[in-house]
């Protein structure tokens, strides 16, 4: 993950958070604290959050998908933005990173709405989808092990009403897909997603350069 959206010139990307970026306080204090963890690269940008809001807002979103956690940010940003009966649904397999996460979501007065299941991932789509909750969400985010991308997005697409809108992270891989001497087993993948995507009929789609990449699917009718 980037630290902020990339091919931006330093003094471009100042200007540009100083005249957008209306970071919740709570939200500005998760992402320092997360800056000084080991992995902290794994987090999205404050300007990613800002649009993922305003997409949720946008859509009259009341329940989503956040599949890999980290230290809560996205879980955060999307929870704020969805009504008081508003649901988030998050998946993650580590109890020390979430730990994090639980203590900003119950700071933030929000930890009602985020529904935290600590499995695989697709254990946890499969069972919703089992339980007959394919349609009924508004809103899926997308950023954990890039290997599994297919497999998310196609859950996802299942879970997703009609209208619904699918966020995927990470589909630039800090340039590497344009890279064709880059042949590493993820961004490969990567590149393999990226063209089904590109041609799956199911959807309408944007892939929007901001931080390492945001593509945006939504599901047709």
């Amino acid at each position: 993950m980037a630290y902020k959206t990339s091919g931006l010139e330093k003094s471009i990307y100042e200007y540009l958070q100083s005249v957008s970026l209306r970071e919740p306080e709570i939200l500005a204090q998760l992402r320092q604290e997360t800056a000084q963890h080991p992995r902290s690269r794994m987090q999205i940008t404050p300007e990613q959050g800002q649009f993922m809001s305003l997409l949720v807002q946008l859509m009259g979103a009341k329940k989503t998908l956040d599949i890999g956690v980290f230290t809560g940010y996205s879980s955060l940003v999307v929870a704020l933005a969805l009504p008081p009966e508003g649901k988030v649904v998050a998946c993650d397999l580590s109890e020390e990173y979430t730990a994090i996460a639980r203590r900003y979501w119950q700071q933030a007065g929000v930890a009602d709405k985020i529904e935290l299941h600590i499995a695989p991932a697709l254990d946890t789509l499969d069972k919703l989808i089992a339980q007959g909750e394919a349609g009924t969400f508004d809103f899926a985010f997308i950023d954990a092990d890039k290997n599994n991308y297919d497999n998310y997005y196609e859950r996802s697409l299942q879970l997703l009403r009609p209208g619904g809108l699918i966020a995927i992270d990470n589909v630039l891989q800090s340039g590497r897909v344009a890279d064709p001497q880059e042949q590493d087993k993820i961004t490969n993948s990567i590149r393999a997603f990226n063209q089904k995507l590109h041609q799956d009929p199911r959807i309408t789609m944007s892939l929007v350069p901001i931080a390492d990449g945001l593509t945006l699917a939504l599901k047709r009718p």
